[in-house]
């Protein structure tokens, strides 16, 4: 057999493989990117969640500091009918 045949076949071997270890490279940090973008649109939305509890609980808070059970106010009002609270029952 011709060495310069088997050289060629070596060297082409050798770039394959380094071609096919640089794409799985750039395949992992598509995958990497693709994930980091989908926990950061997690991490938004539970941050702005986590805002609307926040002034809930606090205007929860002042009305309780303003009206107590005993308070010529009476007892606090019933819920909104839209509000559903099943999973509370």
């Amino acid at each position: 057999m011709d060495v310069g045949a088997m050289v060629g076949g070596a060297v082409a071997l050798v770039v394959g493989l380094l071609s096919w270890g640089q794409s799985r490279a750039t395949n992992r940090r598509s995958d990497f990117t693709a994930i980091v973008v989908e926990l950061r649109t997690d991490l938004d939305g539970e941050r702005k969640q986590r805002r609307l509890l926040t002034s809930y609980v606090l205007d929860i808070w002042r009305w309780a500091e303003r009206v107590g059970p005993n308070t010529p106010a009476g007892p606090p009002p019933a819920p909104p009918e839209t509000l559903d609270l099943t999973p509370w029952r």
